[in-house]
């Protein structure tokens, strides 16, 4: 049984560490459980030393298992030590040491051996408050980095493209108003032939018709509106001095981008393949909206094991969804949840807003906040808040969302969702 999977109740540990962790060095402070003294070293990043420091944990305590705290729940040194049968981690967000840290020392002073030792006494005094790091199955591990790394990889298509888009407005505006969509090859591959309007228009009638036959482009008259406007085309400008270093870098952000589109095509060939081998995936699938894009984002923020969330309100608030009410005195005020996994509070957001033109209820939801004065952001943001209450049920349950039930539902709580003409709709639907 792997060791990661213990909780702090059914694990009598025989020792505490706190680290802080680094690229080339992590600072540890362990303490055992049977002395009050505390040990300071410093474990350099190296495989070999990490496998020869956990080969003396293991020696020295006998195989029993050993407590880590440590302020990230990935990364190299997380990968590194979940390897390990007898270490069990729990990771803390890298706030509560730091709120925990300011609230000894007001200067705010920072360093390293102190954050260890901070880490170690947050595990020894506050463990009852952690949960132990416990790694779901590989397939869904797997997945969940592939559509975060492929985020990551979009967004830097979406820099990319900016780029292009400012530099040629300097010297070639003729393709930007050609392309409203740069994120394709269709249109890497016209750059790459045609850097410069120049070039454009030395170019045979015969094989600018053959390139726009090539790329699916077969219907007449635009070929002829895109013929004519190369021969009507007016330079911006003819300056050698200007338009010499903007195409060298314009043809470099092409390569770039062509290779960036290129690799968004294999992650998402690994995650179609992947996903839907997953027990859950036919459960998201079915979601208004969801699709076979949104549908894997929504079964990894939810996952494979159904104790992971004591409530709807526990993924709601780790999510970000869920509004923060602050109170002092007779005043209370609510506002925008900071700490949260970004890439986990888009996937709610975005697929909440595809559900208003799909989903009865939704649409009727988001339009009553809309009247009630809410933009469309915080609207959508309310109905994300809805939809993982109901998602959160079917997950528990294993149970398919049913639109016509839920409407049926609604009807029989008298909701103002459902104004009186539209009940027998309803009834008629389920």
């Amino acid at each position: 049984m792997n060791a990661q999977s213990n909780s702090p109740s059914e694990s009598k540990f025989a020792a505490f560490i706190g680290i802080d962790w680094a690229d080339t060095k992590h600072n540890i402070c362990l303490q055992a459980v049977d002395s009050t003294q505390r040990e300071f070293a410093v474990l350099p990043h190296r495989p070999a030393d990490i496998d020869v420091w956990v080969a003396t944990l293991r020696k020295r305590f006998h195989s029993q298992p050993v407590a880590i705290c440590i302020e990230t729940s990935r990364g190299a040194l997380v990968y590194a030590l979940q390897k390990y049968d007898f270490i069990v981690l729990f990771p803390i967000n890298p706030a509560t040491l730091a709120k925990y840290r300011q609230a000894f020392k007001p200067s705010r002073a920072k360093a390293d051996p102190t954050d260890a030792q901070i880490a170690l006494e947050i595990l020894m005094n506050h463990r009852d408050k952690l949960k132990p790091l416990r790694p779901q199955s590989p397939a869904i591990r797997a997945l969940t980095l592939l559509l975060e790394e492929r985020r990551q990889i979009v967004d830097e298509q979406r820099r990319i493209t900016n780029r292009l888009v400012s530099n040629l407005k300097q010297y070639y505006p003729l393709a930007h108003e050609w392309f409203e969509n740069k994120g394709t090859l269709l249109f890497c591959e016209f750059m790459a032939r045609w850097p410069t309007l120049k070039q454009l228009r030395q170019a045979r009638r015969k094989t600018l018709e053959t390139f726009f036959r090539e790329h699916n482009c077969h219907h007449p008259k635009l070929v002829e509106e895109r013929l004519a406007s190369i021969k009507n085309a007016v330079p911006l400008t003819e300056d050698p001095a200007i338009i010499r270093p903007l195409q060298l870098l314009v043809e470099g952000l092409v390569e770039q981008l062509r290779i960036t589109l290129k690799t968004i095509d294999r992650f998402d060939a690994e995650i179609d393949a992947l996903a839907p081998t997953l027990p859950d995936y036919d459960l998201f699938r079915s979601l208004p909206g969801a699709g076979p894009t949104l549908a894997p984002r929504l079964l990894v923020a939810f996952g494979e094991q159904r104790d992971r969330y004591a409530s709807a309100a526990e993924i709601q608030m780790y999510a970000g969804i869920a509004p923060v009410t602050e109170r002092s005195g007779k005043q209370h005020w609510v506002h925008w949840r900071m700490q949260c996994p970004t890439f986990l509070r888009q996937t709610f957001v975005e697929w909440a807003a595809l559900t208003i033109p799909r989903s009865y209820w939704a649409n009727a939801y988001y339009r009553q906040q809309r009247a009630k004065g809410a933009a469309h952001q915080a609207a959508v943001r309310a109905l994300a808040f809805k939809w993982a209450r109901i998602l959160y049920r079917c997950w528990l349950t294993r149970t398919p969302y049913d639109e016509s039930k839920y409407l049926t539902a609604l009807q029989r709580r008298g909701s103002p969702l459902l104004a009186p003409p539209v009940q027998q709709e309803v009834a008629q639907v389920a």
